[in-house]
């Protein structure tokens, strides 16, 4: 019973204020006198009806929109938009056009949006005038939840841009937690997309910040070209806060030496069984090398197949200062253990770029060169000077993860073969959703005979037709139905194999029920088709991510016209070659800057602080049997 008198339903107390808009300038005998000017805005700390009751005995206006304000701000903090809307609906006509009342008018009206899922909405209500006079807080409330509805809606250069302006009405040291924030975000943009937000102009702060970020990625593998750039932005931004304190991950990239080696060793399984997987990547290690010839760089090749140990010696040897290889897990693992061995005494070779070593008299150890590793272990041994990089599916299935949080999908659907590569892409998808959402994505496992049986179960087509067939044991055969698909997925994923595609998509297609919209279906490389041949138009509207180079409108011709045979695979082999010799003077800079990528034909690529490399795909979709890119 307290409860409830405690309690005033919104569209009562609504009704009652209705009657008090037009009496503001008659004689009023309140019970207790409310003074506006006494009423802060910056907090809602009672509950909604205290402040619907206190606004029913308020004798001024701006009192009385005040409390209402608050009312619904409450509301809001209790996540009862519905009933902050109300509130808000009744305000609108008479509403004082005073700028704090006005101002907090569009935020919590945007609030509204925001909680009911409307952000774009939300952010086209949420604008303030900048002849505006505001408490700071309201300002700080104005930017902070800006920078949040960019956040939410995917806008990282927008989200940079509002930081940018909020932080130049806060003191220095407010604002020193979004200087980092905006570096945050910049860092991460894409060097093209940079260069074209910078040639629009606008702000000075924010298109310092801007030219600095294209600085820092396109000039990171070079040092000596970064400082002198960097000399002239600091010239031309006194005053710029990142002038004053460059971001503490630029200035280790200028401090970082970039490897510059004259005897690269190349570790692969050159014999035996495993020589077809290795002969790609050699092949394209050699037309890099060819690409940008260098005379005071030699290449050597060591054939991993009669010990991946041995053949690292031998390149130790021969005077090896950097070291790409070995390829297969395994052996990864082999020479990782060396370094955790004392060092042996190494015998030079008296032949410069011999493959084979020569007698030598022994001298000190000294330090193990650089190493880019062709694959991943399960456990890293994280040293500045290792960096590790594959081909590896379970990292597409992470990117695949962030390409469709990007696209605005909520709640995906993902068929996974039940093999090894299957639970592992899937468990991966599945740790990077939650990192983005804080929701876990729905798995479910197919096996070749029980493909169909799979999808059906996971678009909820058995339930609804066990129900049919129960309704017309009742009323008879002659009745009609459809059956019905789930509705509250809004995408699929498709983790499956090249053979098993065309089997799988069809099934997808023929279970979804006419009731319902058919959703966007994604899927990865392993699917890809044989590009010799036309493929089947079920798969028209697949959404598939591959390696750039594979995207393109025509890659290397002579790399087809060369090894005809080669499939997708060994071409994907060939740019992973390609791609390691390329990388070999960037990789410091990159992991001294993790916001400098290097845009390879395998994707653009990254250096994490464990020296692993990240890979961005491209993506492409099926239309008329072909492959388009996005």
């Amino acid at each position: 019973m307290l409860k409830s008198q405690n309690l005033i339903k919104p569209t009562i107390a609504i009704v009652l204020l209705a009657s008090l808009w037009g009496c503001g300038s008659r004689p009023q005998q309140p019970t207790e006198n409310i003074q506006s000017q006494v009423i802060s805005l910056a907090t809602a700390n009672a509950t909604p009806a205290s402040y619907i009751a206190q606004a029913t005995k308020a004798a001024e206006p701006a009192t009385r929109q005040r409390l209402l304000l608050l009312a619904a701000k409450g509301y809001l903090n209790s996540n009862q938009p519905e009933s902050a809307a109300e509130i808000l609906t009744a305000l609108k006509k008479n509403l004082l056009a005073d700028p704090e009342l006005m101002a907090e008018y569009r935020i919590l009206n945007a609030r509204v949006l925001e909680q009911q899922g409307h952000l774009g909405d939300a952010l086209t209500q949420l604008q303030f005038q900048s002849t505006w006079q505001l408490p700071q807080w309201q300002w700080n409330n104005y930017h902070q939840m800006r920078v949040r509805l960019y956040e939410k809606t995917k806008q990282p250069v927008l989200q940079a841009r509002e930081l940018s302006d909020w932080s130049q009405h806060l003191p220095a040291d407010e604002a020193k937690p979004l200087y980092q924030q905006i570096w945050t975000l910049l860092k991460s943009v894409p060097e093209e997309t940079l260069e074209a937000q910078a040639n629009k102009g606008g702000d000075t702060a924010y298109l310092g910040w801007l030219q600095l970020a294209y600085l820092a990625k396109h000039y990171a593998v070079d040092p000596a070209s970064l400082v002198s750039h960097l000399d002239g932005w600091q010239r031309a931004n006194p005053s710029h806060p990142a002038a004053l304190q460059l971001p503490q991950d630029l200035q280790r990239a200028l401090n970082t030496k970039p490897y510059h080696p004259q005897h690269i060793a190349v570790l692969l399984p050159l014999s035996g069984e495993r020589a077809n997987i290795a002969e790609p990547i050699r092949q394209g290690i050699v037309a890099a090398y060819l690409a940008e010839p260098d005379d005071s760089v030699s290449i050597n090749f060591y054939d991993t197949a009669t010990g991946a140990a041995k053949a690292y010696q031998q390149a130790l040897q021969n005077n090896a200062d950097f070291i790409i290889g070995p390829l297969l897990p395994n052996e990864v693992e082999q020479i990782l253990s060396l370094g955790q061995q004392p060092s042996a005494p190494i015998v030079p070779s008296t032949t410069t770029g011999s493959a084979q070593p020569t007698p030598a008299q022994a001298v000190s150890p000294r330090a193990a060169p650089p190493e880019l590793f062709l694959n991943h272990t399960s456990k890293l041994l994280v040293n500045k000077d290792k960096y590790y990089f594959a081909l590896s599916p379970t990292q597409e299935s992470e990117d695949a993860a962030q390409r469709m949080y990007q696209d605005g999908i909520e709640r995906p659907l993902l068929l996974a073969s039940d093999d090894n590569i299957g639970h592992r892409m899937a468990e991966s998808f599945n740790v990077s959703w939650q990192a983005l959402t804080n929701e876990p994505a729905e798995i479910h496992y197919f096996s070749a005979d029980k493909m169909r049986d799979t999808v059906q179960d996971a678009l909820n087509v058995s339930d609804s037709q066990d129900r049919i067939k129960q309704i017309k044991s009742i009323l008879g055969n002659q009745i009609k139905a459809d059956f019905r698909s789930r509705r509250d997925i809004d995408a699929i994923y498709m983790i499956c194999s090249n053979q098993a595609l065309p089997l799988l998509k069809p099934y997808i297609d023929v279970n979804f029920s006419v009731f319902a919209e058919p959703v966007p279906i994604y899927t990865s490389s392993r699917a890809r088709q044989d590009d010799s041949r036309q493929t089947v138009q079920e798969l028209n509207n697949i959404t598939l991510s591959d390696i750039p180079w594979l995207l393109q409108n025509s890659s290397d011709s002579n790399v087809s016209s060369l090894w005809p045979s080669w499939g997708n695979t060994q071409k994907r082999l060939y740019a992973m070659g390609f791609d390691s010799l390329q990388l070999v003077n960037k990789l410091a800079q990159m992991r001294a800057f993790p916001g400098y990528q290097f845009n390879g034909r395998t994707g653009l690529l990254s250096v994490d602080s464990d020296g692993v490399l990240n890979r961005q795909l491209k993506w492409g979709k099926y239309w008329h049997g072909v492959l388009r890119p996005q």
